[in-house]
């Protein structure tokens, strides 16, 4: 195996060779492997600096509040097949500059809160931030998918600092309840199960994301009844 090659993983190699002719294949690995370590070795550091982010201002907030309004925060780097498989499936070209400019989920950051004010509390304060940039924001509280699935998503760019240079690097931020959290979790179980989902089980998933929001609603004004006796 040749350098370039080496930390590959089998799936990344096999998904260039159903993606690409078998003579293209080898030139792929030869020219972008290398690259494409150093991309993913940037996002990774980006990922980082925003879970850093976030663990300072739980630190803070924790300070002034009898409670921490960060449950858990979860990283996690995209796999190779997905990354090359979205290129594909989008029609992008099969590089990794076409990688970093057209894909904006491949590092992410889930910050898990107890309240759905939390996440807005979280998202300014995050957002204020001068080394912060926003690329794109999707509220799928006010503005549920159909499926149900609740979540405030946002695309940031933000700087990493090398040893010779500074780049800005996309970071994908996704900030849930706990109970939004549990929902999603299991819904993408059971439809990775089912691979495709029935009628009755998407009526059923709805009907149990909306029971979900409920709960966060009756325990948010529980909260804000107790707070304001307080």
């Amino acid at each position: 195996m040749k350098k370039a090659e080496t930390g590959l993983t089998e799936e990344i190699r096999q998904v260039i060779g159903m993606s690409l002719p078998a003579g293209e294949a080898a030139g792929w690995l030869e020219e972008y492997a290398e690259p494409y370590r150093e991309l993913m070795t940037r996002y990774r550091c980006a990922m980082m600096e925003v879970e850093t982010k976030f663990r300072v201002l739980s630190e803070e907030l924790s300070l002034g509040d009898d409670r921490n309004p960060i449950e858990t925060i979860k990283v996690r780097l995209k796999k190779p097949e997905s990354i090359l498989n979205k290129l594909k499936r989008n029609g992008f070209p099969m590089t990794v500059e076409s990688i970093e400019r057209n894909i904006n989920d491949i590092a992410g950051v889930r910050v898990i809160c107890s309240f759905s004010s939390d996440i807005y509390m979280l998202a300014d304060s995050l957002l204020k931030q001068d080394d912060v940039i926003l690329l794109q924001k999707k509220d799928y509280i006010a503005e549920p998918k159909p499926n149900g699935y609740r979540s405030l998503h946002l695309i940031i760019a933000t700087p990493i600092f090398l040893h010779n240079s500074k780049r800005l690097m996309k970071v994908e931020v996704q900030l849930r309840t706990l109970a939004m959290d549990m929902w999603a979790s299991l819904e993408h179980k059971l439809s990775y199960k089912k691979n495709a989902e029935s009628a009755d089980m998407a009526a059923e998933l709805l009907a149990c994301a909306e029971i979900s929001a409920e709960i966060d609603r009756r325990m948010e004004k529980i909260y804000s009844d107790i707070s304001s006796k307080g």
